[in-house]
């Protein structure tokens, strides 16, 4: 019985967490967001090429493939982006050990100097969002946002 007044009520808020999700993702997406990130960083940039260099290095290596997967570009484009990366030093490319057909891309020194700097930056500007939530709510934000996180990439991955 509690199950199904846990599915009902699932039902109603699933809309709602949508709609908190777009405007989230909206938020991460704007220009003005990376270009705010880069200067607030104090770091030269093509803004474009931002979100790779971070992805490189959270996720890398990685693929370049499963890179232009990830934030939702063409893999010729991305591929293109990784090259301008790695031309200023940023990022190094090589097959993977895995597969020598798959190229995989990782973080240099430099480029993670720099993504070291935007993380900075990334503290400084969210720290002041959550200024007035207690300790306990950020907490349990980061904590339900990971099994968030978790629960949604199980679901995308192939079986």
């Amino acid at each position: 019985m509690s199950r199904s007044v846990q599915n009902t009520h699932i039902k109603k808020q699933v809309r709602s967490l949508h709609e908190a999700l777009i405007d989230i993702i909206s938020v991460i997406n704007r220009r003005q967001g990376d270009e705010m990130m880069i200067r607030e960083a104090g770091i030269s940039l093509d803004r474009a090429l931002f979100p790779l260099l971070v992805g490189i290095e959270r996720r890398g290596p990685i693929g370049v493939v499963d890179l232009a997967d990830r934030i939702g570009r063409d893999y010729t484009t991305v591929s293109r982006q990784v090259a301008k990366l790695e031309g200023l030093g940023l990022v190094k490319r090589h097959a993977s050990k895995a597969d020598r057909r798959v190229s995989e891309a990782t973080i240099t020194p430099d480029g993670k100097a720099m993504t070291d700097a935007v993380d900075r930056a990334r503290e400084r500007i969210v720290g002041g969002m959550f200024a007035s939530w207690d300790d306990q709510d950020i907490e349990d934000l980061v904590r339900l946002m990971r099994k968030l996180a978790d629960a949604m990439t199980a679901r995308s991955e192939p079986a």
